[in-house]
């Protein structure tokens, strides 16, 4: 660890600021849409224009990458997301917020697959899995700070649009002083969506659906929680919980699904989804909330990790990558229509219309892994389960999918 971190430092400081900013500006920007009297619908539209932003993102920049270079691409997305975080405070209405969104959206992607790739070159094989193991920490770590820093007094309005901006502005700075030459760059190959569901329908079907539920609660956790009563500081404080919760549980239920068929983990953890949301269901007390959302996001945050696992288990090494990129899509495209429902779905049922769509979304993950299982047997060798930080990561899992394909190569 301690080598990983003296060796690769400027790059894993670089993508900790992404990250903060990412995560500190999903939470403010549903926090204060709220207080702004943006309505429900206007703010699911306005956040929705995230993922769909990375939606074009993720096919374009890579290509741009290949294109014009790292450096280039990195310093021309920087300082667009960085505008776009302070044209958030020169306007209030929802229509210039979505556009920003979907400005922020298409440019994340290729902030990330650059730090990734040019983390994966300076990685030797020698210290990949601290690497790994650190670079899931700063996944986890940053936006879970970006949320907390929601609840920083900002008397002014604009600290911390401000404070967003000139985290996104100054992140190429570790780049340039890592001293290292920006690696060779070429676009992955896709793996269709149909060829990977004839491989793994549970993975293609488990993703979608599980990043539906999981945008969904984590878009609209804070304006559950301001319905319940919650200042705007123990709001995005109820969400750290719950990201933290997701995070720490992530190498246990990992090592778990390693030595067993990955989708019976699946279907536990989604089982006790269910459980936890109809609990909040019968007893809305606001002193559950954080409780309930913290078993949610325990039980929840891991399935995407699990299921691009269980996909894994059944590819060639040389599929793990483009397979990758095709989970990322998938999740990207669930997560359009989660951010778009979970703000609608706060008011509805006398106040509990989100942990009625937080049970039903794990009944139907439930539902999946069980027909697979009935009709599927597991793989006969299974690979190494490798936690992956899905909140605010554009194109997760990619520095990861590539150790995983160099490791079963040379294993092999």
């Amino acid at each position: 660890m301690r080598r990983a971190l003296i060796d690769n430092w400027p790059l894993f400081l670089g993508m900790l600021m992404l990250m903060v900013a990412n995560g500190l500006l999903v939470t403010l920007l549903t926090i204060r849409g709220s207080t702004l009297g943006f309505s429900e619908l206007a703010i699911s539209i306005m956040q929705a224009g995230y993922p769909l932003g990375a939606l074009v993102g993720t096919i374009l920049t890579p290509r741009l990458i290949e294109k014009v270079g790292h450096i280039r691409v990195f310093s021309a997305l920087a300082s667009m997301v960085s505008a776009a975080a302070i044209m958030h405070l020169l306007t209030s209405d929802p229509v210039t917020w979505t556009g920003m969104r979907l400005l922020a959206g298409f440019c994340f992607p290729g902030l990330y697959v650059i730090t990734e790739s040019w983390l994966n070159a300076k990685t030797e094989n020698r210290i990949r899995a601290q690497v790994l193991s650190v670079y899931f920490i700063t996944q986890s770590a940053g936006p879970a700070i970006g949320t907390a820093m929601v609840g920083l007094p900002d008397p002014s309005g604009s600290l911390l649009f401000g404070l967003a901006s000139i985290l996104l502005s100054v992140a190429i700075v570790p780049l340039l002083l890592s001293g290292v030459r920006a690696p060779d760059y070429t676009v992955p190959d896709r793996m269709p969506v149909k060829r990977l569901y004839k491989v793994s329908p549970v993975a293609v079907l488990g993703i979608v659906v599980t990043a539906i539920g999981v945008s969904a609660w984590f878009i609209a956790l804070p304006l559950y929680a301001l319905q319940a009563g919650f200042s705007e500081a123990q709001a995005s404080g109820a969400l750290v919980v719950a990201m933290i919760a997701g995070a720490v549980v992530q190498y246990p239920v990992g090592w778990i699904s390693d030595q067993t068929d990955r989708r019976f983990v699946v279907m536990g953890l989604a089982t006790v989804s269910v459980l936890a949301a109809l609990w909040m269901i019968m007893d809305s007390a606001p002193g559950h909330l954080v409780a309930g959302f913290a078993v949610i996001a325990a039980m929840t945050l891991p399935l995407y990790s699990i299921l691009a696992a269980h996909a894994n288990d059944q590819l060639s090494a040389g599929q793990i990558v483009p397979a990758s990129g095709t989970m990322a899509f998938l999740m990207q495209l669930g997560q359009v229509f989660g951010i778009f429902i979970g703000p609608n779905v706060v008011p509805l049922l006398a106040g509990r219309g989100l942990p009625v769509l937080v049970a039903a979304i794990g009944a139907m993950v439930v539902l999946i892994a069980l027909t697979r299982k009935l009709r599927a047997e597991a793989p006969d060798d299974t690979g190494e389960f490798v936690p992956t930080g899905v909140i605010g990561m554009a194109q997760p899992g990619m520095l990861q999918a590539e150790v995983m394909a160099e490791d079963e190569e040379e294993s092999s």
